[in-house]
């Protein structure tokens, strides 16, 4: 290999990444050590072989070559795999080459230990490391640990014989074609696990498609495939999780008892070693290959799909409501983001680390309907109502070798996460358990997320100087029937406290009430500037799966700001549990707001140029003496920020709306102009739908005299739904 080829060559890789959709994520690299390295990792497709060696340059500034399958190496491949180092597999020299090239450090490797791509991700049988190939079902190769211990056995052999017999210490570096002891990298040799995890899996016609088939005659059914799966996983956009796991250190296994007493004994003359050394060198490698196959699929990046998939093919009954499906998949979701001893129990996709109450309520990420299609397109489940019928036999029979990815990959989505053990007892305990209690673990998972964030919230505020704090704390109060609930949402700058005289109003009229609390509200104004609208959006949809879990229909309500999160989330919504929607003082906009809690449009304008130009930033505004105050004594300017950029960005979702509808105002009140009310009740979608003005000069009308007309209005509202 010409190092300057191989750099020229990985320029041509960089330029094709670039070219490509594809999202390359890497994770792990601190546990790359110095020294020589064999990467062993799993094998999906031709991706890996190319682009791989030239990530993992960038990392370790060291040339790393490949092994590839002989049948490759044909027409202008063998050239081009030539520069960037990729050997055959059937190379005569290929583990003489490897060995030297890991004894002086000249190169590290890629080594595929499956021997093959595994395209249907099968790769357990039995509760075993298997792969199945023409000749049935076989264990994944020892090579690369072989390889690895007889590079650090010569390492230590040649620095002993250094120290105590010269003349073979010559004899051996002639063999091995290396000129002197200092060629020698004196790091030990290590086993870097890697894991490869794509996602989504998808296969389509595209463009590289059509054009190779006006280029080659007779494409062979591989050829299809691959170009169909790995076509358009590159051109329509995928995301590939490269995660390194802890080195696995070939000396580690070198001081075993057998080593340490025998190697001294053993005729090691050139490469070869004597069968004895072989046969116990045999042993230990076998170790190592358990040893890192099963770190490689540890580290596997779970997604959305290989939930949904893999939680199929457990569950026990044929058919499955969607709503229920949703509910299981939300719940699993919220179980693998938790900890063990500390330390993540999984390796997740970063879409799983976000909150998860989409799964439940608008699929804006269209992560359910996305995997729903293509189970539907691949017969594994059929809509009928609001059922899922499935046919499980599609998630575990036989795969073509060279189809799989094509004609079923539900099916390579649950093999991908088969190893996973603790995975699959999950899965398997949420498909056997009540719909009831899955519903009460649902409601007690999204109460205690409610108690961490408060915790998290206050212990940030502790450490601030103190302010104007009523109780943040959200509170769920429970009827005697479970028919309606209501979710309500305070006020910017206030708290669950402001709503808590209608909720106890709501409740003795046989009304769930919960109170959830928006993030940044209850602690301090340093806390609420740090968050964004959208952590407040997510807060309502919380509590809309909360109170969803708990009662047949639930009914949506805010208070000024929060109207707006409620009217939001009411346009988003899909199914039918939403009954009905009530705003109390809702702004259209931020110019609706008075300069007694927003800043004038003019100001506002200011502040904004400055922000752009890098100005020193003002980040707090006090409120004018005597005016409006709600728990905290500043406003953030990046909650003021984040308030007008919600505004804007909800205007038109209000014709969204279709369930029934009731806005209240109070025609002088003095922070929300009932102008900007009227203009958003007038953009309102749905027929059902009332504008209560009424006569009164304050702004939080569920609250102080004259609030029980507010409450008796809401409740007959309510009632009425």
């Amino acid at each position: 290999m010409i190092r300057s080829a191989y750099l020229t060559t990985g320029l041509a890789i960089k330029v094709f990444s670039r070219l490509s959709k594809a999202n390359i994520y890497m994770h792990g690299q601190e546990n790359i050590p110095r020294g020589p390295i064999i990467f062993v990792m799993n094998h999906f497709t031709r991706i890996e072989t190319l682009l791989l060696p030239y990530y993992i340059y960038k990392l370790t500034h060291k040339p790393v070559m490949s092994l590839a399958a002989a049948a490759l190496f044909k027409g202008g491949l063998e050239k081009f795999f030539d520069m960037v180092g990729v050997i055959s597999t059937d190379d005569p020299k290929r583990d003489e080459l490897i060995v030297k090239s890991l004894l002086t450090g000249a190169a590290d490797w890629i080594i595929f230990p499956e021997g093959s791509m595994v395209k249907t991700k099968k790769i357990m049988e039995g509760g075993r490391y298997m792969v199945a190939d023409s000749a049935g079902m076989r264990e994944p190769h020892t090579g690369a640990a072989a390889l690895a211990l007889r590079a650090e056995l010569y390492r230590s052999h040649l620095l002993q014989s250094a120290r105590t017999d010269p003349g073979r210490l010559r004899q051996m570096l002639d063999a091995l074609g290396i000129a002197s002891l200092e060629e020698i990298e004196t790091l030990p040799t290590t086993i870097v696990p890697v894991n490869l995890t794509y996602y989504p899996i998808r296969a389509a016609e595209n463009i590289a498609l059509n054009i190779a088939a006006k280029l080659v005659k007779d494409m062979s059914e591989r050829m299809v495939e691959e170009i169909m799966t790995e076509g358009t996983m590159l051109l329509s956009g995928v995301d590939l999780d490269i995660r390194f796991g802890k080195s696995i250190r070939m000396t580690d296994y070198l001081q075993e008892e057998w080593l340490q007493e025998n190697v001294a004994q053993q005729d090691i003359s050139g490469f070869s070693v004597s069968p004895e050394l072989k046969d116990q060198m045999r042993g230990t490698a076998y170790k190592i290959m358990q040893h890192y196959m099963h770190d490689i699929y540890a580290m596997t990046t779970i997604n959305h799909e290989h939930l949904f998939a893999a939680f199929l093919r457990r569950y026990p009954f044929k058919e499955i409501k969607e709503s229920e499906f949703k509910r299981r998949i939300f719940y699993a979701a919220s179980l693998v983001t938790g900890k063990e001893d500390g330390k993540e129990i999984f390796f997740l996709h970063r879409s799983l680390h976000e909150n998860q109450a989409h799964l439940l309520t608008d699929d804006r990420f269209h992560k359910y309907s996305s995997f729903c299609k293509l189970a539907e397109e691949k017969s594994v489940v059929k809509k009928q109502g609001e059922k899922l019928v499935c046919d499980r036999s599609n998630l575990s029979g036989p795969l073509s070798a060279h189809r799989g990815r094509i004609d079923n990959p539900l099916e390579v989505m649950a093999n991908e996460v088969e190893p996973l053990e603790k995975l699959s007892k999950l899965l398997r305990w949420l498909a056997w358990l009540p719909s009831p209690l899955i519903k009460i673990a649902v409601v007690r998972y999204l109460l205690q997320c409610e108690k961490l964030r408060y915790a998290e919230g206050r212990a940030f505020a502790s450490s601030l100087a103190a302010e104007r704090q009523g109780s943040g704390q959200s509170f769920l109060l429970p009827a005697l029937r479970r028919k309606v609930g209501v979710v309500l949402v305070h006020s910017y700058l206030a708290g669950p406290e402001e709503v808590r005289a209608l909720a106890g109003y709501l409740r003795r009229r046989g009304v769930w009430v919960f109170a959830p609390r928006l993030p940044g509200h209850g602690t301090s104004a340093e806390d609420l500037a740090t968050r964004s609208y959208r952590e407040w959006a997510e807060t309502v949809e919380s509590g809309y799966v909360l109170m969803s879990n708990l009662c047949d229909q639930v009914v949506l309500g805010g208070i000024a700001f929060g109207g707006n999160l409620v009217l939001d989330l009411a346009g988003r919504l899909l199914g039918d549990t939403l009954a009905g929607v009530f705003a109390v003082s809702p702004p259209f906009s931020l110019k609706d707001y008075s300069s007694r809690i927003m800043p004038a449009t003019d100001v506002w304008n200011r502040l904004r140029s400055k922000m752009k130009r890098g100005e020193k930033k003002i980040d707090f505004l006090d409120f004018p003496a005597g005016s409006f105050q709600g728990n905290y004594a500043r406003n953030p300017v990046s909650g003021i920020k984040e308030v007008a950029e919600f505004l804007e960005s909800i205007e038109q979702r209000y014709s969204l709306i279709k369930k029934p509808v009731l806005v209240l105002q109070a025609d002088k009140n003095p922070v929300v102009d009932p102008k900007g009310s009227q203009q958003l009740f007038a953009a309102i979608g749905s027929a059902d739908k009332e504008f209560c003005l009424l006569s009164d000069d304050r702004h939080i009308l569920v609250n102080g005299e004259g609030a029980g007309k507010v409450f008796a209005k809401i409740a007959a509202f309510v009632e009425a739904l």
